[in-house]
């Protein structure tokens, strides 16, 4: 990396081991992809990790105040930059701050992401569908689902009744396990839940007989689920802790929203879109016609000299917004049919109106 170290990690040349050692905790603890979300997280920790592996160490200092930033990454990779590097003086903090990975195990092959030091349950999706009018008003819908539940005997403790307690031998009772491997010159350590004891550090000597050990069992339960008015197709809903459950606690439930098509109305937003079809007489004389709305029936005014495709708003007529807004607008798209067949009168008339628009167009009466 071309940038400088001492710049990276925020220090002066001349700063002792002990502020270079103060400088990497602090921006260390800002910058662990665990504790910091932000995409470029991961990356800057990288390099103050690497400008931390260098600047302390006696002897690559040394070479990298002789030769620089660029001549010092000419010499040395990478791996030389980390062989013999100790780190170990911030493992202990790091853990304290609940990052149960090795410290670089993000970005050196190990576990990638957070790990739960306890076991809990898996969340759970499904879906429900619903009508428009029921997204319109808000809707309460009863979901039967099959999914893990707490052991009804020994309610996720695993053991039976009166049972007694040991500490277990494969973590001895830190409920998690430690593996140490070697990458090139370096040696990591990860860490993980013990598969013996689920991360309880302790067994019971007797099993529960109902779930046989596992804390818990398959059963149909009944979730109620209120839907808010304005819901859109295609949102979800979150229950929390309705999902499966675990020993520690449960996951989430996930539930997805449909909204098949209206037969009358096309949703924009919170607003609805409707058809409305009128005569051609009508649209020349004018009239006033009863629409459709989501909550009944509404009248509208046709002013005379309305063409086909004309568009109406009425206000207020539309969804209401999910987050407890207004409600949004019906717009009624008026549509001018023309009669397929006439009769014999019927096109009488006609070519009169049509020879009285002539004489009224040049001005003969």
């Amino acid at each position: 990396m071309s940038e400088d170290y001492y710049d990276i990690l925020g220090v002066k040349k001349s700063a002792s081991k002990a502020e270079i050692k103060k400088a990497y905790r602090e921006l260390a603890l800002k910058h662990h992809p665990d504790r910091n979300s932000d995409k470029e997280s991961e990356e800057k920790f990288k390099k103050i990790s690497e400008a931390y592996a260098v600047l302390s160490d006696d002897e690559k200092r040394k070479q990298y105040d002789t030769y620089g930033s660029a001549g010092f990454s000419q010499q040395f990779s990478q791996e030389d930059i980390f062989r013999g590097a100790n780190f170990s003086d911030f493992e202990d903090l790091f853990r304290g701050f609940g990052f149960e990975d090795d410290l670089f195990s993000h970005f050196f092959g190990g576990g990638m992401g957070r790990k739960r030091r306890r076991e809990y349950g898996a969340d759970l999706q499904t879906s429900v569908e619903i009508t428009l009018e029921e997204a319109a008003k808000g809707v309460k819908k009863d979901l039967h689902l099959r999914k893990k539940a707490l052991c009804e005997r020994c309610h996720g403790n695993r053991s039976e009744p009166g049972s007694s307690f040991k500490v277990c031998e494969r973590c001895k009772g830190r409920g998690q396990t430690i593996e140490t491997r070697r990458l090139g010159p370096m040696m990591f350590r990860t860490s993980a839940i013990c598969p013996s004891c689920n991360g309880e550090g302790r067994k019971a000597d007797k099993e529960c007989k109902s779930c046989s050990g596992k804390g818990t069992a398959v059963k149909d339960e009944k979730i109620t689920v209120q839907i808010p008015k304005g819901i859109h197709n295609g949102m979800n809903i979150r229950l929390e802790n309705a999902g499966e459950a675990g020993p520690h606690g449960s996951g989430d439930l996930y539930v997805n929203i449909h909204v098949p098509e209206h037969d009358t109305f096309e949703r924009e937003g919170n607003d609805l879109h409707t058809q409305a079809k009128i005569s051609f007489v009508q649209a020349a004389l004018g009239t006033k016609i009863e629409v459709p709305t989501i909550d009944g029936k509404a009248d509208l005014e046709i002013p005379s000299g309305t063409q086909s495709n004309t568009q109406f708003r009425l206000k207020g007529e539309g969804m209401p917004d999910v987050r407890g807004g207004r409600k949004g607008d019906e717009i009624v798209h008026v549509i001018v049919e023309i009669p397929k067949k006439l009769s014999s009168r019927q096109k009488e008339l006609l070519k009169e109106f049509e020879e009285e628009g002539k004489k009224k167009m040049f001005g003969i009466f």
